[in-house]
């Protein structure tokens, strides 16, 4: 198995840890399974997914570029 490190507004952290603690469960837990059902969802889903997220945070992209 692999690791891997995301960054998170200190907003979203808090969103995180809260619902992890809703459902009893860590916060690397909650976002294991999360990816984990994008993943499962057939590939026009993720594809809309993805492409809604992707311009979602555009302009944040081009900032970071």
């Amino acid at each position: 198995m692999n690791a891997i490190t995301i960054t998170l507004s200190d907003d979203r952290l808090a969103q995180l840890q809260e619902m992890a603690t809703r459902f009893q469960v860590s916060p690397e837990e909650l976002v294991r399974v999360g990816v984990e059902e994008l993943l499962a969802q057939p590939d026009d889903v993720f594809q809309r997914m993805v492409a809604a997220v992707l311009k979602k945070n555009a302009e944040l992209y081009r900032r970071l570029a």
